[in-house]
């Protein structure tokens, strides 16, 4: 049996349009809360300007499981919310001036990262276990390609993978093959039902 859902998320929203709309601000809503949640386990290295934390988990299942538009919506609305001066950031920080401070590049990450494994999801390669890996590493990636070029700005350039990549990967990798695991298996069960 196919299921003709694109994501997770389109299988609880409503069919009369005038609900739908209401339905996508809440879910966007709900996960920039989520992200918001997930910044909030936070650790510093003594070594790194760039703290560990689960936002790129939160980020990658974000898109995963409200495609790309809501996914990129949710990172959006996130950053506004930053920039609003709501302590949303790692560490609590807020405002424009952290947004463009060493880890900045991170977070513009996170919006192109959404869009793509929001994308990959809607095509249903979250149905497969080797596929969502794959696409949530990339998505992981191109986190680390946005942040540490502009990390590179705040950092001699012999520092970067040490003070950015290096530290993140172990924890990024356990938390990809998690979340490779849970996708596919929650289709396979909603494919069942």
């Amino acid at each position: 049996m196919t299921l003709q859902y694109s994501s997770y998320i389109d299988l609880l929203r409503p069919v009369p349009k005038r609900y739908a709309v209401l339905y996508d601000f809440m879910m966007v809503l709900s996960g920039s809360l989520i992200l918001a949640l997930a910044s909030k386990i936070s650790v510093m290295l003594p070594i790194s300007p760039v703290p560990i934390t689960f936002q790129t988990l939160a980020v990658l299942l974000i898109g995963a499981t409200m495609g790309s538009k809501r996914g990129t919506l949710v990172i959006l609305t996130y950053l506004a919310e930053g920039a609003a001066g709501l302590p949303v950031f790692a560490g609590g920080l807020s405002g424009v001036a952290c947004m463009l401070g060493p880890t900045g590049g991170y977070l513009l990450g996170f919006i192109a990262a959404a869009y793509f494994v929001g994308a990959c999801a809607e095509r249903g390669y979250d149905r497969n276990l080797i596929a969502t890996f794959a696409f949530l590493t990339a998505g992981n990636v191109i986190i680390y390609l946005f942040g540490l070029l502009w990390l590179s700005i705040y950092v001699e350039s012999s520092m970067v993978l040490n003070l950015g990549l290096y530290p993140f990967i172990a924890g990024d990798m356990l938390k990809i093959v998690m979340a490779s695991m849970v996708l596919p298996a929650g289709w396979a069960l909603l494919g069942k039902r």
